[in-house]
């Protein structure tokens, strides 16, 4: 039998061969946890810091087309493109929404809030 086989563990080797070289603990250039800044993951808050800018009328709709299309990191990118998926969804579906009462009512949105304050203002409010 040969020296380096071991019976216990099935007759694997486990003896390291003489051409790789020996780890001494010092840091590798391409270590295995390894993430290229264009992957980089966004944290908590930084999700939360970017939702709050997105917020932000006039200039979060800008900020949020910039960096749906320029920056490097793909995290980022992804985030302004899906949060500007959900403005568009959402005012689409608004737009449903105030068709299908102008189509059902008969009255345009106008005319509604129209009546709405007619009907505010002839009503007695005591407070």
């Amino acid at each position: 039998m040969d020296n380096n086989m071991n019976p216990s563990n099935g007759g694997q080797n486990f003896q390291q061969p003489y051409n790789q070289p020996y780890n001494q603990g010092y840091p590798h250039p391409n270590p295995a946890n390894y993430v290229p800044p264009e992957y980089k993951p966004i944290s908590v808050w930084g999700y939360l810091g970017y939702e709050i800018l997105f917020s932000i009328p006039l200039v979060g709709f800008i900020m949020m087309l910039v960096l749906a299309f320029a920056p490097q990191n793909v995290n980022v990118k992804n985030f302004a493109r899906s949060f500007l998926l959900w403005i568009l969804l959402a005012s689409l579906f608004a737009v449903i929404v105030v068709v299908i009462i102008t189509a059902v009512t008969g009255v345009g949105i106008m005319g509604l809030i129209g009546a709405y304050n007619e009907a505010v203002s002839s009503s007695q409010m005591y407070y």
